[in-house]
């Protein structure tokens, strides 16, 4: 699925701010990865559909997801800084959550709540009943 997903994605290259004096102003060292997770071939509805729910906040209003990395000096390195990024994001975003099995509170867990009110209500108690002087 990697390399299906990396045929998807296109770059866009453009002047580093990072670290490199003159090279800096001179080179395009700053690497923009673009993909648009509808127009996916490598992924069902299903993934779609997780992929928008979980990335939907990082996604642009044309649905793109955009990364960009300008770590280092070589463009060749923030390219593979940024593809590694977009792998483990989307391979994240893939993982179902885990179904939640519904448990019931233990003795002990119910009855210190229990104990933890009725020490509460002392304290409440014992400010009600003192004399005003």
């Amino acid at each position: 699925m990697n390399d299906c997903l990396r045929g998807e994605v296109s770059y866009r290259t453009s002047r580093s701010s990072g670290p490199g004096g003159q090279h800096v102003n001179k080179a395009e060292s700053r690497v923009e990865l673009i993909w648009n997770p509808l127009d996916s071939s490598c992924l069902d509805n299903r993934q779609k559909a997780r992929i928008m729910i979980n990335l939907g906040n990082r996604l642009t209003e044309k649905g793109e997801l955009i990364l960009a990395s300008e770590k280092y000096r070589s463009q060749y390195r923030n390219k593979e800084d940024v593809v590694d990024r977009f792998l483990r994001l989307v391979s994240t975003a893939l993982i179902p959550p885990k179904k939640r099995s519904p448990t019931r509170p233990t003795r002990a867990s119910r009855e210190k709540r229990i104990k933890q009110k009725k020490i509460r209500g002392e304290i409440k108690r014992s400010r009600r009943d003192r004399p005003t002087e």
